[in-house]
């Protein structure tokens, strides 16, 4: 894709609901609970549409990401796993074993994304009662002993958190180091960033306020003599016509009741410390009427949503119009989802993908019959057509 005067590249990620999926937020109807069978079929579908990898969320509500990769990963080809890494919870020495083994068991498809964590009350139920800055402080010493293991290494360390003699890994992974993402907004996450992540990731804000966050992580990374990469999380809700897409958007969110709403966002503001939920929250206040908060981008998953709650909301062309001004300030990575994510993921690869030149979007199937989905070679339409 040229954007720009310049080739951008641009992966396309998709999620895996492990706590659950369905129709409608704030509301029980026509819910689907996440079993294993349906968090296949959603894995399945990805991996032929043509997205080359998926998100696995993590916390108190979900089911484990690594075992949940793990079971995906048999039954799927090309699909990468973005899978969480628990500073704090975990034990570096044991979380490389774990990195270790499903990097080896997937064939090399392990993506590794860094989650210390923003509610303590959530946090205090794993056993980790830091202050928000100690635990960055303590995840650059987990992933120190963590990248040194992964890479072949003896590890001796001391540290304020950690203490490690002589541990090592007999069985290395496939891949020399698998990559770390990281999604961080306070200066604390930025540092760990700026040091030890491949990919930096945001919730999806409006332009203007991603290209500073960037700018910031981009430049305290220089500091360092290292580069980033960016990405984006984002949900998406792609029809053929505007007015379908935003019919769309006010049925997702047609049964949330503004009880629900105040008291998800009394514990977005209130119970978590995380600058990057905060920010999510100040988009809306919690108001139905500021929910668009920059053009086609919606924030009305984030009435009731933890974590990213913004949607693109539009026809293909408009959305790919706002993918691309995210692609120009740096972002070559998008991680999407959609409510129902197995029939949204259908959505955005056969209306976004051939927008934007991805997935198997130009991979048509060569007919030689009429048939009741497009006109073969030899039917009287074709035939009339080139005569």
């Amino acid at each position: 894709m040229t954007v720009s005067g310049s080739t951008l590249p641009l992966d396309f990620f998709w999620f895996i609901p492990t706590h659950g999926d369905g129709n409608y937020l704030g509301s029980e109807q026509q819910q689907r609970p996440p079993e294993h069978d349906y968090l296949r079929e959603i894995a399945q579908a990805v991996d032929r549409l043509g997205f080359p990898g998926v998100l696995l969320p993590t916390g108190q509500s979900c089911e484990d990401s690594w075992i949940t990769a793990a079971g995906l990963a048999t039954q799927t080809e090309r699909l990468k796993f973005l899978v969480a890494l628990r500073p704090g919870v975990t034990s570096p020495v044991f979380a490389a074993r774990q990195t270790a083994a499903l990097d080896r068991l997937s064939k090399g498809r392990l993506l590794l994304n860094v989650v210390v964590g923003g509610n303590p009350k959530e946090l205090a139920g794993d056993g980790v009662f830091l202050p928000h800055d100690q635990r960055y402080e303590q995840a650059a010493e987990f992933l120190k002993i963590w990248r040194d293991l992964v890479s072949g290494e003896t590890v001796n360390f001391a540290g304020k958190h950690y203490r490690v003699d002589g541990g090592r890994l007999d069985l290395l992974p496939t891949q020399e180091r698998p990559p770390l993402y990281f999604g961080g907004s306070s200066d604390a996450g930025q540092d760990l960033a700026a040091e030890q992540v491949d990919m930096y990731l945001t919730w999806g804000e409006p332009v203007a306020q991603v290209a500073e966050k960037i700018e910031r992580a981009r430049a305290k990374a220089a500091l360092k003599g290292r580069k980033l990469r960016f990405g984006i999380r984002l949900h998406f809700i792609v029809r053929e016509t505007e007015d379908e897409a935003w019919a769309a958007a006010d049925r997702l969110i047609s049964k949330i009741t503004d009880d629900q709403i105040e008291v998800a966002q009394a514990r977005f503001l209130k119970e978590m410390d995380s600058v990057g939920q905060r920010r999510m929250a100040e988009l809306h206040g919690g108001r139905r009427d500021r929910l668009v908060v920059a053009p086609n981008l919606w924030a009305g998953v984030g009435l009731v949503r933890g974590g990213a709650g913004t949607a693109l909301v539009g026809s293909p062309e408009s959305v790919a119009a706002r993918i691309r001004e995210y692609q120009e300030i740096g972002i070559d990575t998008i991680i999407g989802s959609g409510y129902p994510h197995l029939e949204e993921a259908y959505r955005v690869a056969e209306l976004l993908f051939p927008v934007l030149g991805l997935g198997n979007a130009k991979r048509e199937p060569r007919r030689t019959q009429e048939n009741e989905f497009g006109v073969g070679i030899h039917s009287p339409q074709r035939l009339q057509a080139s005569s």
